[in-house]
């Protein structure tokens, strides 16, 4: 009676266990560089594929590699999850899509296919320190024990100096043909097509969901290309450069904060910013705007609020989960914000040069013609106001606009800025550049 009970229950466990799992096979594809924006999609089709209780998830591999970290955190998403993971590396998974490939439960490969050359290297190319290597090789090291294969061939991936009895010597990294993963079980068989790799693991009845990136993804990916984001960073620097030297908010401003909120924004989504990185902006951000609005001057709040900014940028531009600093990384952050630094710059004296008089562009110069009739003074009438008292009209940080012997004057101050409504006196004229400072009570 007891034996009928525990087959019974057993019998019970095993319906249940089978009935929860679904039909559905899920196919995501690794067919690109891999980058940061690979993560969040990839990432999605693990928790759907769990959500849904699928019996599997394909990877269709085909890859030349890329971002360290983008693939330790594929790495790690994969090997979260208890369902049934198969990469089909259809042609070649080198460099970081060895390391994906490897993390999967099964690996196939077409025919004529290669996997392997998974040393870390800097932008040229070059080989980089013993510390990038020694956590790759553990990296390697790790996924190839948990999941049965030889974990001397997976070291000697990043490797050369790990030597493999006939497969290559101490100058070489290994990388293996279909034919050779097969021998040395890296790879579990060999097939030509999605719908073999079905039949091979009885999925060929399933619910294919074959997924592509979302809407959201592509648009994070896009904020997060390089030159994207430093035309955001640019933007930023822009408009809030247009908002200290002038007086008041307005559209320079706005379009500075909206880019760099798509910035930080694509950053934190990606893993590249922190929440302590957002706040250190904002902080940046507050003492700035207390600079312009409420702050005479441009002093101790509106420096420290800059160099928050930037240092906000810069670590934003170089986190990363990796265990150690990498330089590449960094380099290219420094050419980011520098690039986008000297191209506001470039970009201000440009619409400065060209663009005086439109309306967009008038808050960034002072105007080189006004009409007479609406209370400006003429280019003609300018040098005979030197030593003449006025009013600031508007705040001068220090352009702005200030009224002199009953006529609007654009005026320029030097030393500290000058509130509006505070008298000024003309201390010199060239051509149409006036330059005030403070009346003397």
């Amino acid at each position: 009676m007891k034996k009928s009970f525990l087959v019974l229950l057993l019998l019970f466990l095993y319906s249940d266990f089978y009935l929860a799992q679904s039909n559905k096979v899920f196919i995501a594809h690794i067919e690109t560089d891999i980058n940061l924006g690979l993560a969040p999609y990839l990432t999605r089709i693990i928790n759907e594929a769990e959500k849904s209780k699928a019996k599997a998830i394909i990877f269709n591999v085909n890859t030349l590699g890329g971002r360290v970290d983008a693939a330790i955190q594929i790495k790690d998403a994969i090997l979260s999850t208890n369902i049934l993971t198969i990469a089909f590396v259809n042609h070649r998974a080198i460099s970081a899509g060895a390391l994906i490939a490897l993390s999967c439960d099964k690996i196939v490969m077409v025919t004529g296919g290669s996997i392997g050359a998974a040393t870390v290297v800097d932008q040229a190319g070059n080989k980089v320190g013993e510390k990038y290597q020694s956590f790759m090789r553990s990296e390697m090291r790790a996924i190839a024990e948990k999941n049965g294969r030889r974990v001397d061939i997976a070291q000697g991936m990043v490797d050369e100096k790990i030597v493999v009895e006939g497969l290559v010597d101490s100058t070489q990294l290994i990388t293996l043909t279909t034919k050779e993963a097969l021998k040395y079980g890296i790879a579990d068989t060999t097939l030509s097509d999605m719908e073999s790799v079905l039949a091979a693991f009885n999925l060929e009845g399933a619910e294919i969901l074959d997924e592509d990136s979302n809407w959201a993804e592509d648009l994070v990916k896009f904020l997060n290309n390089a030159i994207v984001s430093s035309i955001l960073i640019m933007i930023g620097f822009l408009g809030l450069f247009a908002e200290v030297k002038t007086p008041g908010w307005g559209v320079p401003g706005t379009a500075g904060i909206i880019a760099l909120v798509l910035f930080f924004g694509s950053s934190y989504i990606l893993e590249l910013a922190s929440i302590i990185d957002i706040l250190l902006f904002g902080v940046g951000l507050v003492l700035v705007l207390l600079e312009i609005f409420v702050i005479p001057g441009f002093g101790i709040a509106g420096i420290s609020g800059v160099i928050m900014i930037l240092v906000s940028l810069f670590l934003a531009l170089t986190e990363s989960n990796l265990p150690y600093v990498d330089n590449n990384i960094i380099t290219v952050a420094v050419i980011q914000l520098s690039s986008a630094l000297v191209g506001a710059l470039i970009l201000i004296f440009i619409l400065a040069k060209f663009l005086p008089k439109t309306t967009t562009f008038n808050k960034l110069i002072l105007s080189d013609s006004e009409h007479t009739n609406k209370g400006f003074v003429s280019a003609s009438k300018i040098s005979k106001i030197v030593g003449k008292e006025g009013i600031a009209l508007t705040t001068l940080r220090p352009s702005g606009v200030a009224e002199i012997e009953g006529k609007r004057v654009d005026v320029v101050s030097v030393g500290t800025y000058i509130e509006k409504g505070e008298k000024v006196v003309v201390i010199s004229s060239e051509g149409i550049k006036v330059v005030v400072t403070k009346a003397v009570k």
